[in-house]
């Protein structure tokens, strides 16, 4: 995209992905486990380390390679379809098969109600957005650390069923050594760097601040519990990026006209509103 506008790739303040503005930086952790690059791979302390703070039972957790891994072996699994549209695109559409649903729900970011009930819950952002781990619900669940811990290149996700017996039958779709050995060996360092209710908190405040900006520029906005907020305003991406400002277009959840926005880091929501006003006029204040 960068290349695309011309711009230099730092300049480029990249609101299309959701992700913690408030991890750990990765890349510091990562340079301490670059010996492993030389082993292969065994997930069994890693998944041990992640059930003691999902506070589950280690035979009922699968460590996978991203949540998106981690919804494939699923549907491979056990098929299923959506509790309603829209919803996220990677989760299967068939005619029968467990009810998914994702929670915050994506793309409206509202938290599942305690009356609403689905057998696969997928819970890449409930951590961001509760400071728990897990809503503890019935059903089997599908997570997300690439989410939490503002890692997309390292792929870390896992899946957790209520039977132990049926990690083996989701286990047979995943191909051997499936997660990287430096990926697990981070792992350890990213949950010691964990502090759930703090994020939560953060990026409730930067998101009330965000919408507050966007807001000052007279824009529809709608939000729930997740790191991002809705806005409905046709054409809003193809304006802000020659800005250096890239937001996600919504048409493929068949919401054209609504632009999704992560919530930035406090220090880059400067950034935002100087793409903002070459763009929008502001509310006269």
């Amino acid at each position: 995209m960068a290349r695309a506008l011309g711009l230099d790739p730092a300049e480029l303040l990249d609101l299309s992905q959701n992700l913690n503005p408030f991890a750990v930086d990765v890349s510091s952790l990562v340079t301490r486990h670059l010996d492993t690059l030389g082993h292969y791979p065994d997930d069994r302390p890693a998944t041990r380390l992640l059930a003691e703070a999902l506070d589950v039972d280690p035979t009922r957790l699968l460590v996978t390679n991203g949540g998106s891994e981690a919804i494939a072996l699923l549907v491979a699994e056990h098929g299923g379809r959506v509790l309603t549209e829209p919803e996220f695109a990677l989760h299967p559409r068939g005619d029968h098969g467990p009810v998914w649903r994702s929670n915050p729900h994506s793309p409206t970011g509202r938290l599942a109600g305690a009356d609403e009930h689905a057998d696969i819950w997928d819970e890449a952002f409930h951590a961001l957005a509760t400071g728990r781990w897990s809503a503890g619900r019935e059903g089997m669940v599908v997570g997300s650390l690439t989410k939490t811990f503002a890692c997309p290149g390292l792929r870390l996700g896992y899946v957790l069923v209520e039977d132990p017996a049926d990690v083996a039958g989701v286990r047979r779709h995943q191909p051997h050594w499936s997660t990287s050995a430096l990926a697990l060996a981070v792992l350890p360092d990213l949950l010691e760097s964990a502090d759930l209710p703090l994020w939560s908190m953060q990026i409730s405040d930067a998101r009330q601040h965000l919408v507050a900006l966007l807001e000052g520029y007279d824009l529809d906005v709608t939000h729930g519990a997740a790191p991002w907020v809705l806005v409905d305003r046709p054409g809003l991406r193809e304006a802000l990026a020659p800005h250096g400002a890239l937001v996600r277009d919504c048409t493929s959840f068949g919401m054209p006209g609504v632009a999704r926005i992560a919530v930035p880091h406090p220090e880059q929501l400067a950034r935002l509103d100087r793409a903002f006003s070459h763009t929008l006029d502001p509310i006269a204040r």
